[in-house]
């Protein structure tokens, strides 16, 4: 029977199996709900200084999503931009949103219909998908 641990002992491996664990400070599960893939998220004002005290915490990867969102620019973008799984780039942008560096909100469309599609748009959908 083969080991658990057979294959991970690779020592030309890109990146540790242990670096997102690292980046979150441990946390495996995002404290917002409210960040979806294509919540917008937005630098609310010029991030301090790289010297700063605000900055000293913050991880490499908050520094790339800070200068990354400049722009407003959907979670899913910013996590194929970091190279890290959404669930973790969630965690490092609600650590910059509690912070105050960042702010979050669902795109223009559902902002303006309420939250939800119109039913055109479904209907729209429903007919591409069946021509598939």
């Amino acid at each position: 029977m083969k080991h658990w641990t057979e294959g991970f002992d690779d020592d030309d491996a890109d990146e540790p199996l242990v670096r997102p664990y690292t980046i979150t400070g441990g946390r495996t599960t995002p404290e917002r709900d409210d960040l979806t893939l294509i919540t917008l998220v937005t630098v609310i004002s010029e991030a301090p200084a790289d010297n700063g005290p605000g900055m000293r915490r913050l991880q490499p990867e908050h520094r790339t999503i800070l200068a990354l969102c400049k722009q407003p620019l959907a979670v899913a973008e910013i996590a194929s931009a970091l190279n890290l799984p959404v669930s973790v780039t969630k965690i490092l942008i609600g650590d910059l949103i509690e912070a105050g560096h960042v702010r979050s909100r669902p795109p223009l469309a559902f902002a303006q219909a309420g939250g939800l599609p119109g039913m055109s748009i479904l209907e729209a959908v429903r007919d591409g998908l069946r021509k598939l």
